[in-house]
């Protein structure tokens, strides 16, 4: 069995240098080519990987398929600003990705639970003994914590540059928490 990981906005075919160059490349191409080495060096294909929105830019054929089908891992998605009604049904009855709406509640634990959304969601819950956080991306912000006072973890490539484990994505929330309750 394998683990799960989280990540949102690839921007697959975002021909647009704002992206691409933002991220350290010279062009798309370069940019696509190194997402899918990345994945494919981390995600195994027995993983689960929840993509939080915005996977691909290009209505290219054979963009899509040069990209999804050979990216590692059972792909689950919630739907992002960019993902059309046609692009939603092409990743369920092309590439068998898993709808998950826009949001999905994940459990960890019965005291850790994670709302996977593709926008940033406030929501607050900083009792010692539990907590709800949300994981989302949208911003393209480079900081992981795209607000820690309201517990909105960052997933997204930018801040990443890799899918993120749900254990890498629990270090980082204990650690917050430690300081957090410390009053650091």
């Amino acid at each position: 069995m394998g683990q799960d990981y989280f990540t949102s906005d690839l921007h697959i075919g975002h021909d647009k240098p704002f992206l691409y160059e933002k991220r350290g490349y010279a062009n798309i191409e370069d940019h696509d080519t190194a997402i899918i080495k990345i994945w494919n060096d981390i995600i195994t294909p027995d993983d689960t990987v929840y993509i939080l929105g915005d996977l691909c830019m290009s209505g290219n054929e054979y963009e899509w398929n040069r990209v999804y089908k050979v990216l590692n891992g059972h792909k689950k998605f919630v739907h992002g600003n960019h993902d059309t009604d046609n692009k939603i049904l092409k990743y369920i009855n092309e590439y068998n990705m898993e709808d998950l709406g826009y949001g999905y509640m994940y459990k960890v634990s019965k005291k850790r639970q994670l709302l996977l959304t593709h926008y940033p969601t406030m929501v607050a819950n900083h009792e010692e003994n539990k907590f709800f956080y949300n994981l989302s991306g949208h911003t393209h912000s480079t900081d992981m914590y795209e607000n820690i006072q309201h517990c909105v973890f960052n997933v997204a490539w930018d801040a990443h540059h890799q899918p993120v484990s749900i254990e890498q994505i629990i270090k980082y929330i204990e650690k917050y928490r430690e300081r957090f309750y410390k009053g650091e």
